[in-house]
């Protein structure tokens, strides 16, 4: 009975949202963004406008490429070659099922997420440590367990943010797999007549008959990126949703959606170009740049445990103002830590 009515609960979700301005010099957007590794959607949306600026479209269409390699040994992450190549710091994260995990012999720790019954381990591997001590007894045993004991080979999606000149590095270097190139897709539209809600960028929990919360907001653009019909018409049995009140209609808004492996540095440049929109006189008052990480990602920010049994939401959204004030919304779903 007891599990019968876990599986009908509803998923915990949690939403935290903060408020502050891009001059301040304890603003936390670059980092936040920065730490958000495992990129999976990119949106921004922009009202009142029709077309973007050449400059803004060509950031939009240089955000890739990434890489798919198919049956890679895990082996491979650790040789000196590829970290020397590819890695200046950072850790292999395994998440583990507890089968998998003991015929590894590795050490790790169990999630935090397990419950009573322990059925899955975390084990972390830092690579420039395993670099600079290849005659360790460490790096003996994480060779050994990857190469022998318990050879695994994975389907892996690759990206790498590359500060040289070689753009092929990464083809190259895994040309004896499988290994494809993929360019992030880009889908682009304009939206009309489309009924926005009234915002003061002071307020998150918005004012009655003056401006809508950050909450409503939040819903809102998952309804806009979902195509919602957002009209609530008697005979629409699909959606009874409408945009929250007060609300205003513009004439045109412009919607980006880039779908792929996109790395943190490629969306600091569309922050930053988005930050600039307001630099010369704007009808818009506000526009929004949202992430949304992949489901089954082993972390959510930084090195935070990330679950995806129950969802695998974790994803971001900022609401840049023209005032250069910002709201930034954080999500994430069950099996989660609190946002940073």
């Amino acid at each position: 009975m007891a599990a019968l009515r876990r599986l009908r609960e509803a998923p915990r979700h949690l939403l935290v949202c903060e408020k502050s301005n891009f001059g301040n010099h304890k603003s936390r957007h670059r980092h936040l963004v920065q730490t958000h590794y495992y990129n999976y959607r990119v949106s921004f949306l922009i009202p009142e406008c029709g077309i973007l600026s050449e400059e803004l479209k060509n950031l939009v269409m240089n955000t890739g490429p990434y890489y798919f390699v198919k049956n890679l040994p895990l082996h491979e992450l650790i040789t000196p070659e590829f970290i020397s190549t590819f890695i200046k710091k950072g850790k292999l994260i395994l998440s583990l099922d507890k089968d998998t995990y003991e015929e590894t012999g590795l050490q790790g720790h169990p999630s935090q997420f397990s419950g009573r019954k322990i059925m899955k381990f975390i084990v972390s591997i830092d690579l420039m440590e395993l670099s600079l001590n290849l005659d360790s007894k460490k790096y003996e045993r994480v060779s050994w367990s990857f190469k022998e004991k318990k050879p695994l080979t994975f389907d892996f999606l690759l990206a790498w943010h590359n500060t040289g000149s070689e753009e092929s590095t990464m083809m190259s270097y895994f040309s004896k797999y499988q290994i494809q190139e993929h360019q992030p897709k880009v889908a682009l539209s304009t939206l009309r007549d489309l009924q926005c809600p009234v915002l003061q960028s002071s307020e998150l929990e918005g004012t009655p008959e003056v401006s809508c919360r950050a909450l409503e907001l939040f819903d809102w653009l998952g309804a806009v990126f979902s195509n919602v019909d957002l009209n609530n018409e008697p005979n629409n049995f699909i959606s009874t949703y409408c945009c929250p009140e007060p609300s205003t209609v513009v004439a045109k808004a412009y919607l980006c959606t880039i779908t792929g492996f996109i790395l943190p540095e490629k969306i600091c440049l569309l922050l930053e170009h988005l930050c600039h929109y307001f630099d010369e006189p704007k009808l818009a008052p506000w526009v929004t740049l949202s992430v949304q990480g992949f489901a089954d990602s082993p972390v959510s920010w930084g090195k935070n445990e990330h679950g995806f049994r129950k969802g695998g939401e974790h994803l971001y959204n900022f609401v840049i103002f023209n005032n250069q004030d910002y709201w930034l919304q954080m999500a994430v779903g069950a099996n989660d830590h609190c946002p940073p």
